[in-house]
């Protein structure tokens, strides 16, 4: 898959992860697992890049004795998420159109 394509499906991925509540990272993994597979080192990656373009605010909080970061949706981030929403039609549409021959085949 392309890099750049793959790159911002991860990043709608990581905010609709955390769009209802907010999360930190061992959670966002977790809940993400039955869709797609996400190393730590990615998904820190993907936070910080989200972070950088003001689509994620970060906080900390004690749990366990330890500190833990929490990353919350902003405005932004679910904006994100409804542009997605949308390119997503134009995406199927090509896709479709790509496949069209290997329907005709069957």
């Amino acid at each position: 898959m392309d890099i750049q394509l793959k790159r911002g499906l991860l990043d709608v991925c990581v905010l609709a992860a955390i769009k209802s509540e907010d999360s930190y990272g061992y959670k966002i993994i977790k809940d993400m697992k039955p869709y797609i597979e996400l190393s730590e080192s990615t998904l820190y990656t993907i936070l910080k890049r989200l972070e950088t373009s003001n689509m994620l605010t970060v906080h900390t909080a004690e749990h366990g004795g330890r500190l833990r970061k929490y990353y919350h949706i902003t405005h932004e981030g679910l904006n994100r998420i409804e542009e997605f929403k949308k390119e997503w039609i134009e995406i199927m549409s090509i896709y479709k159109f790509v496949t069209k021959e290997d329907e005709n085949d069957d």
